[in-house]
């Protein structure tokens, strides 16, 4: 039986794919207020905005390719069983060939019923006003917006409490519930941080920091782990 690598994976990762993240001094939040675009207040006052945003952002993802840290993690499966719990919402894991993958915050190709958030629709085109699902709801993109639960988290968590390696890359762990799983991690665990800037992290046993962009880190990582 393979060992079990758990990765959790952010906006870092993607970022090297031309797809923004807002913690970048050129982010794509800059041009937008974070709440009117990815929360329900702002989808009550205004969702044509926030259908447009995130129309655009499916545009992005579209043109986007998977890089050499999505393609390094899913060369990974050779040799470990690889889970991948992810807040991008992006398809990138998932074409760079990585079998198993979990979207903590949604996806941007699929979309919901805004009555039942389990009438869930793949969609590759626009979302527009008045495009209705089966039940009679308005659709929305199937994100989690600041604000509402994340359904998947307790998935999350369990595959966190069985890895055998955690692998942090990509993110700032500052958004919650998804920067506490690293909390939940054995203290035996090694744990590896990957970003171009570390996160805060103390008093977390075996823990393996590199201080690089997601490519190269992963370039790193599969040295270690080879």
């Amino acid at each position: 039986m393979k060992p079990r690598l758990v990765v959790l994976s952010g906006a870092g990762i993607s970022a090297e794919s031309g797809i923004k993240t807002f913690r970048d001094s050129n982010g794509l939040w800059e041009e937008y207020d974070i709440y009117e675009v990815a929360s329900p207040q702002g989808w009550q006052k205004n969702p044509a905005l926030v259908l447009e945003f995130y129309n655009l952002r499916r545009k992005d993802v579209s043109t986007a390719q998977p890089n050499a840290a999505h393609l390094g993690l899913a060369q990974l499966q050779d040799k470990y069983d690889v889970r991948i719990i992810t807040q991008n919402i992006d398809d990138l894991h998932e074409r760079a060939g990585s079998r198993h993958v979990l979207h903590l915050h949604g996806q941007i190709f699929q979309m919901r019923s805004v009555l039942d958030e389990e009438r869930i629709y793949p969609i590759t085109e626009d979302i527009k006003l008045g495009d209705l699902a089966a039940d009679g709801g308005q659709l929305r993109p199937h994100i989690v917006w600041f604000g509402e639960a994340v359904p998947m988290i307790e998935v999350a968590l369990k595959e966190v409490l069985q890895a055998d390696i955690f692998v942090v890359v990509g993110t700032s762990l500052n958004v919650y519930p998804a920067a506490g799983l690293l909390d939940y991690v054995g203290p035996n665990v090694p744990k590896y941080v990957i970003d171009k800037s570390i996160p805060a992290v103390s008093n977390i046993q075996e823990l393996h920091c590199i201080e690089k962009p997601a490519t190269e880190g992963v370039a790193e990582l599969i040295k270690l782990l080879a």
